[in-house]
């Protein structure tokens, strides 16, 4: 067993057995004019972790180890989307509706891919999710069972929704998960700060968290 230092004890994983999942790094959620921005938030600290979560994904790639990334995204009809969900927000734009960047968090539309920088590269999979968790109408659970992985790292935005979401449906799934504390961000300091403190609480009650460079160091 391999080990990393984390909160709140050592994060243990088998060689060859981990992998990456990088939460919806995508130009909705990033950069002006995207639906972050249009729900009136400062998208500038989810730019900025930008060069950390790239430190990450090259830490596992030089590892030889999964990475998974996730957009969400709905189909251009919007079946995928409950009225529930496009109702949220309060902003002179939704779900659906065109913005700078073409319709927001419709799938294929230039919003709604991830920024460059990260991109997936070519055999990376990339899971496109309707809902905030990953495993939600998704193919994750099977994918990760193909390959044998029962231990996950996750980084993203935004901390506290999509995340976080995922992380619990990976914890109720038997998956344990570690956090980059400093590749995944939220438009609310306080918000990301909570759940941080709340992933690592009682023991470890949805997993671990970590700093990048620990997390990257642990891989070697």
């Amino acid at each position: 067993m391999s080990m990393i230092a984390a909160q709140p004890y050592d994060y243990s994983f088998p060689a060859g057995r981990l992998a990456l999942i990088v939460i919806d790094m995508q130009r909705d959620f990033i950069e002006e004019g995207g639906f972050g921005s249009v729900l009136g938030n400062d998208v500038r600290p989810l730019a900025a972790i930008v060069p950390t979560v790239r430190r990450l994904i090259d830490g596992f790639r030089a590892a030889g180890l999964p990475v998974i990334h996730t957009r969400e995204g709905h189909r251009s009809d919007l079946s995928d989307c409950p009225p529930a969900k496009r109702a949220r927000g309060g902003g002179a734009l939704t779900i659906g509706d065109s913005g700078p960047m073409g319709r927001i968090l419709v799938d294929g539309e230039p919003g709604n891919d991830l920024v460059p920088e990260l991109a997936a590269l070519p055999g990376e999979t990339v899971i496109v999710k309707p809902g905030k968790g990953a495993f939600y109408a998704t193919p994750l659970g099977d994918l990760l069972k193909a390959q044998g992985i029962g231990h996950l790292v996750f980084a993203g935005v935004t901390t506290e929704v999509c995340v976080q979401t995922t992380m619990r449906e990976a914890n109720d799934r038997g998956y344990e998960c570690l956090l980059a504390e400093d590749a995944t961000e939220s438009y609310f300091p306080e918000f990301k700060a909570a759940t941080l403190a709340m992933i690592r609480a009682q023991g470890g009650i949805v997993g671990w968290t970590a700093p990048t460079d620990i997390i990257v160091a642990g891989l070697r």
